[in-house]
């Protein structure tokens, strides 16, 4: 269910206002009595001398209402694993910047989205703090990022593309992938979309994808004509893309069609069987169902896109995200950049001209 969540304010003694949001009026009440009760007792964001572990639970029921289920799961975990550890018990008007530096240290060598994720986090949770008068400063504000490995990104290459074209309509399931190769949802997104989120602007069909992972996830994507006719098929029963009973995905049923994609896909390019276990496979390890997004980014390069507005079409926050992925040229782009500078003849036979 898709809530619209109802923002209450009001301002402390010293005048400092506090937003509090609920999925109703009366609970967006409840928690603004609640938190003014907590700073007039010194338990909430009027005591320096709360600590981080207490501030933060109270940040993100207060100022992290619209983040999904999952992404606030993802958030927890890193609070938990990667912060707490280090300052979770310290007073947070006492934390200092070599406090939170050395919070975030202790995330070196993990991937660099991990560490990216840490350090945004790290600065929410203390601007949130001085917004609401709890600190003069932000200590995150300057932090230096400890070094991290880059998860090797790719598009899909010519023979998993329609491999997965092939397999695609054979399985009212596989929806949800066919929203993340041609709109760029994200597994999540593609989870929630409904066909009354389908709509026209001077007659070209967007499809309204609703967020929540940024501010810059609530967007409006181009709709493939063709993939129409399959979103209204599966949309009787509520959400485009559901399980096979018909309900809405969770997280376990979401693995489940990872796993039943990668082995159709596999039998697809030609893995080997026996007594209907594949005992030979082909498909590349490396695959994983958020290549059909990052696809979709490539592909806009490929139409010449401006990068600035392909960041709006991918929802990201920032657009050196969107920058890393353009920078990047695959193996398709390579090979026609060779041909049209005369250095091969031919495409080579499994990169046929539509697909680059």
């Amino acid at each position: 269910m898709k809530y619209h969540y109802i923002r209450k304010s009001f301002r402390d003694q010293n005048g400092v206002r506090h937003y509090v949001y609920g999925k109703t009026e009366r609970e967006a009440i409840a928690k603004a009595e609640r938190l003014k009760i907590q700073i007039a007792s010194g338990e909430a964001a009027k005591s320096s001398s709360m600590p981080f572990k207490q501030w933060a639970e109270i940040a993100l029921d207060t100022y992290k209402p619209n983040v999904s289920s999952g992404y606030m799961k993802q958030m927890k975990s890193r609070l938990n694993n990667h912060i707490l550890p280090t300052i979770g018990t310290m007073p947070i008007g006492r934390i200092t910047l070599i406090e939170c530096q050395k919070t975030l240290n202790s995330t070196s060598g993990m991937s660099k989205s991990m560490i990216t994720k840490t350090a945004q986090e790290l600065t929410f949770y203390f601007e949130s703090a001085r917004k609401s008068g709890l600190i003069p400063k932000n200590p995150a504000e300057d932090l230096t990022r400890p070094t991290g490995y880059q998860n090797k990104r790719r598009s899909l290459n010519a023979a998993e593309r329609a491999a997965f074209l092939e397999i695609a309509p054979k399985d009212e399931r596989f929806i949800l992938f066919e929203l993340m190769l041609y709109c760029g949802c994200r597994p999540a997104e593609a989870a929630t979309v409904k066909y009354e989120d389908v709509t026209e602007i001077d007659n070209i069909p967007f499809l309204h994808i609703r967020g929540t992972k940024t501010d810059n996830s609530d967007r409006f994507v181009p709709l493939p004509k063709e993939l129409q006719p399959r979103l209204w098929k599966t949309s009787l029963r509520g959400f485009c893309a559901v399980t096979a009973a018909g309900k809405r995905h969770t997280l376990t049923s979401y693995n489940r069609l990872r796993a039943r994609l990668k082995r159709e896909l596999d039998i697809a390019l030609g893995a080997k069987l026996y007594r209907n276990h594949i005992v030979e496979s082909v498909l590349a390890e490396d695959f994983v169902p958020y290549l059909f997004r990052h696809t979709y980014c490539t592909d806009l390069k490929k139409k010449g896109v401006d990068v600035r507005i392909a960041k709006d079409l991918m929802g990201h926050a920032d657009i050196k995200t969107t920058a890393n992925i353009y920078d990047h040229s695959d193996g398709d782009t390579l090979m026609l950049a060779a041909k049209q500078m005369g250095l091969i003849e031919n495409l080579p036979p499994d990169l046929p001209p539509e697909n680059v």
